[in-house]
């Protein structure tokens, strides 16, 4: 059966508003109504099912349960126990681990002041846990343990003080703190109803934006997999094939390359066609600046560039395609001052 091919999309890290807390990711150009299908998808997906570390249990020394007072601590127990939930902790492993606290005197007493287990890490050292009198003696164990979205406190039941004084805590494992999306229009050579999406992801900084986005796509795929029947039907390659056949088919004999096109365009550079940063250095290294000279060359010709291989070229082709540009097109700048003198004397008429 002959399928129709959809719309290949390309997918970009914004990498100048990336931190280790924050990341802007950019789909486009994608089927019409597939922006909300996919952004919601991974936003439910990130928002519930991502893996991550907490602390779930801890004993502190000289306290047997969350209502008994701190000698030489400013806090009570339960104000401890609350700032202790807010401790994010990065585990390389998945494994459970334990980390400790012990410190004297004045002063407060922070995350950083935490030892913890190879496998474990703490992000946010400057939290403060509880502040120190003259005679404060503060001796804390952690047990860190990994699970998914919100854990309720796993007292054992019928046991209302544990015979070595661990106090069970509620725990937030996922790294996700919030995701935003939205839908924006994007073209695909002389079509406007295509969609662009674009996600904020805000995490602890437990996990990267990127990590999380590839573990809920990880999720979807491995569940929507269930519902394949038959053999998988390779939208992929037939969109490929496709594509690479309209890109030769574009230019109609008689007819300028330029038809239908913003002239101003061609001249601009080519920071306009927001590459990924590899393949925007190249280009620029091989003294390509501008649009025109992108578009006048062939495959041949940008596959000889030092360090541009076809995965760099299949991004050029697809964000070209995207603003209904192609390779090898052969435009003359000369036609194209002349095109421009002509709107400004209609504009000026």
């Amino acid at each position: 059966m002959n399928y129709r091919p959809l719309i290949i999309p390309k997918v970009q890290w914004d990498t100048k508003v990336g931190t280790s807390t924050y990341g802007e990711l950019i789909v486009q150009p994608l089927e019409p109504g597939f922006g909300i299908t996919l952004g919601n998808a991974l936003r439910r997906v990130m928002l519930s099912s991502i893996e991550g570390s907490a602390v779930t249990s801890v004993i502190i020394k000289g306290v047997n349960n969350e209502f008994s007072a701190l000698k030489g601590v400013e806090e009570d127990t339960l104000h401890v126990l609350l700032n202790i939930k807010n401790i994010v902790v990065k585990n390389s492993t998945g494994m459970p681990g334990k980390m400790y606290l012990s410190k004297k005197g004045a002063g407060p007493v922070t995350v950083a002041d935490i030892q913890t287990d190879e496998h474990l890490t703490v992000v946010n050292k400057e939290h403060v846990l509880a502040h120190l009198a003259v005679d404060g003696d503060f001796n804390i164990e952690f047990f860190v343990e990994t699970g998914r979205g919100y854990q309720a406190a796993q007292w054992p039941q019928g046991e209302s003080l544990q015979a070595d004084g661990k106090i069970y805590l509620d725990a937030m494992f996922s790294p996700v703190k919030r995701v935003e999306y939205h839908i924006e229009l994007a073209r695909v050579g002389e079509r406007f109803d295509c969609d662009k999406l674009v996600m904020r992801i805000y995490t602890n900084g437990s996990a990267g934006s990127n990590d999380v986005v590839h573990y809920a796509t990880s999720v979807l795929r491995t569940q929507l997999e269930l519902c394949l029947f038959a053999k998988e039907i390779p939208f992929n390659e037939i969109s490929e094939l496709s594509h690479d056949k309209i890109d030769k088919e574009i230019k109609v004999d008689g007819e300028s390359p330029t038809k239908g096109l913003p002239v101003d365009l061609f001249l601009k550079p080519i920071d306009e066609l927001e590459f990924s940063v590899r393949a925007h250095n190249c280009l620029i290294g091989a003294g390509i600046k501008r649009v025109i000279d992108l578009v006048n060359m062939t495959e041949e010709d940008i596959l000889k560039i030092k360090n541009f291989g076809r995965k760099s070229l299949r991004e050029v082709k697809e964000i070209l395609s995207a603003f209904g540009l192609y390779l090898g097109m052969n435009v003359k700048e000369l036609d194209l001052k002349k095109a421009i003198k002509e709107q400004e004397k209609k504009a000026a008429a």
